[in-house]
């Protein structure tokens, strides 16, 4: 299948606002299997805090691979640090206009934009914020719940950001983004997704939920804690090996050219800490098992500003279905299809940086 390189749709246009980016190469079915997120289930375990849809739309598109893109350059000691909560938070800041706020990932960093950075600082303030608990920010034993991240999102905007802003997000960044403009109306004036994390809610409502007895407090939970610890502990201690890091992200990228060590080391650094395997099992067993409590549509509902989905369809775990359905909840929403993966920034960046930069010219200008 061949298509024309140009944008066919106008991102504003409420009654036409899906946006397909077309290539000069063609698609072949057999590119599907590889077309998975940087980490997989047994790795840093996206199941659980992403939803499902698996579908392919048919007028996906596809790219050529990463050439001659400026890239963030990469510091083992990480760029700026802010103290929030007693916590050390490590950030990128770069160019100068509009604030463009960036949020990584389940188990990524800021330098996991590092094609998107140097673009956007072209044009705008970039910052780019390591989450409590992920890369060059401290990994604190505290009890995780998506709160933790909205609140430090919103304090940080109120003590560094300073002005109005726009929020990107991908997966668990993209949830986080969404919970914080919910909050912060008057200061976040749009936001972008890439496939993020999160569920709808169960109409029907909450489940109830049964007291426990003697035996599952003081038995059987304490028993399926020395479980969990076990076994987590050797699925963390073998994800953050380089060779299985590298082995993996080779299988699951669209374009394996863009494995390389500066990606690896990225992952590899932040899983050293100390405490890094202690906030991974607290991670996937008090925080990813627990994900209904708070809902897209709760969300959603209350969001008042612009949003475009940048969305990878061929993600296995967070298909187009998803982003559809969104757009359906939220009609002030602009949609672009991707022959991508779970991140597309870091897959398809030139085509991310493209229909970001013209979404963004929009969105300034009616802010």
């Amino acid at each position: 299948m061949s298509c024309s390189s140009s944008i066919t749709t106008d991102l504003f246009n409420p009654n036409a606002n899906r946006l397909v980016i077309a290539p000069s190469t063609t698609f072949h079915p057999t590119d599907r299997s590889r077309c998975k997120c940087v980490t997989n289930r047994r790795g840093f375990a996206f199941k659980g805090i992403v939803a499902a849809g698996v579908s392919v739309m048919a007028s996906s598109v596809i790219t050529d691979p990463v050439q001659g893109l400026e890239r963030l350059p990469f510091k083992p000691e990480g760029y700026n640090f802010w103290t929030w909560r007693g916590h050390k938070i490590h950030y990128v800041e770069q160019g100068e206009g509009f604030p463009i706020v960036l949020i990584h990932g389940f188990g990524a960093s800021a330098f996991h934009w590092r094609y998107n950075i140097p673009e956007l600082a072209k044009r705008y303030k970039v910052y780019a914020i390591d989450l409590l608990g992920f890369g060059w920010s401290d990994k604190a034993i505290i009890e995780y719940d998506a709160m933790v991240w909205k609140d430090q999102v919103e304090d940080f905007l109120k003590e560094i950001v300073k002005e109005q802003a726009i929020l990107v997000g991908n997966s668990l960044g993209g949830f986080t983004a969404l919970a914080t403009a919910a909050e912060l109306p008057e200061q976040v004036v749009g936001v972008a997704l890439l496939n993020s994390a999160g569920q709808f809610g169960d109409i029907k409502g909450e489940t109830i939920k049964s007291e426990e007895t003697v035996l599952q407090t003081y038995f059987l939970k304490p028993l399926k804690e020395i479980f969990q610890r076990i076994v987590l502990g050797f699925l963390f201690w073998q994800a953050k090996q380089p060779a299985r890091i590298e082995s993996v992200l080779k299988s699951v990228y669209i374009n394996a050219s863009n494995v390389d060590d500066y990606l690896v080391e990225s992952i590899t650094m932040p899983a050293a800490d100390p405490n890094a395997g202690e906030v991974y099992y607290r991670l996937m067993t008090r925080f990813m098992m627990n994900q209904s409590k708070y809902t897209l549509n709760s969300v959603l509902s209350k969001l008042s500003c612009p949003l475009l989905l940048l969305w990878g369809d061929l993600d296995p775990w967070v298909g187009p279905a998803k982003a559809n359905r969104i757009k359906e909840f939220y009609p002030n929403t602009s949609l672009v299809n991707l022959q991508a993966g779970h991140c597309p920034h870091d897959e398809v960046p030139e085509l991310v940086n493209g229909a970001l930069i013209e979404w963004l010219s929009n969105a300034v200008n009616m802010s």
